[in-house]
């Protein structure tokens, strides 16, 4: 479940080669409560500043001089190595939508902009994104777990099986028939650290030998 504040911090990017729109959409979504708003109105940044910043919602214009915004998702491809374009797109031509949507574009508005449906989709978009983002970086998290499990279950298959250990010293006796101290052959398998130190009832047993010695 995405927080309505990390919705509302989500990096959004308008680009419109009108002004006036700019100013609307960004008006717009600062009295909606989105606190982390940049623009655009030179198409041919787009891709820079994406590639910079990684927005989590690009508004973009269809039409615009000289790359238009067919060709702006073109470049946005080659930067999102999963293939995800973060594109809400804006257009007053109905035959662009489909073309949009084709060309990667997760949804579209119309103009004249209607600005509580603005607001709906781009809240929409946000939430689908960042929850996406949540399950890749959990999936990586698992994938970590899943290697540090599948190494110490490797650790542990190497110790398993019949171990000779002398009754008498406790030395491990290895594949090639050599006896090892056993911190020598369980750090030779494993990636344990050893410290030394004297058990309760070792403690009591040889304190008092040395007391029968010194009487």
């Amino acid at each position: 479940m995405v927080a309505s504040a990390d919705i509302l911090n989500a990096g959004i990017l308008i680009v419109d080669d009108q002004e006036v729109n700019v100013l609307l959409l960004e008006q717009m979504l600062r009295e909606a409560g989105y606190g982390s708003i940049s623009s655009t109105m030179d198409s041919a940044k787009v891709c820079g500043l994406h590639r910079k910043n990684g927005y989590d919602l690009i508004l973009l214009d269809l039409k615009m001089p000289g790359m238009d915004g067919f060709q702006v998702m073109e470049g946005l491809k080659e930067i999102d190595p999963d293939g995800y374009l973060p594109v809400l797109v804006i257009t007053a031509q109905p035959d662009h939508k489909m073309r949009a949507l084709k060309a990667g574009a997760k949804d579209f508005v119309s103009k004249p902009l209607d600005l509580p449906e603005v607001l709906a989709r781009v809240h929409n978009m946000l939430e689908v994104r960042l929850l996406q983002k949540e399950t890749k970086t959990y999936s990586k998290a698992l994938e970590k777990q899943n290697d540090e499990l599948q190494k110490a279950l490797e650790n542990v298959k190497l110790l398993s099986g019949l171990l000779p250990i002398c009754a008498w010293c406790k030395k491990i006796r290895d594949d090639q028939g050599y006896w090892n101290a056993i911190e020598h052959y369980i750090g030779q398998h494993s990636e344990a650290e050893f410290t030394h130190g004297i058990c309760p009832d070792c403690r009591r047993k040889y304190s008092g030998e040395m007391l029968q010695e010194e009487k």
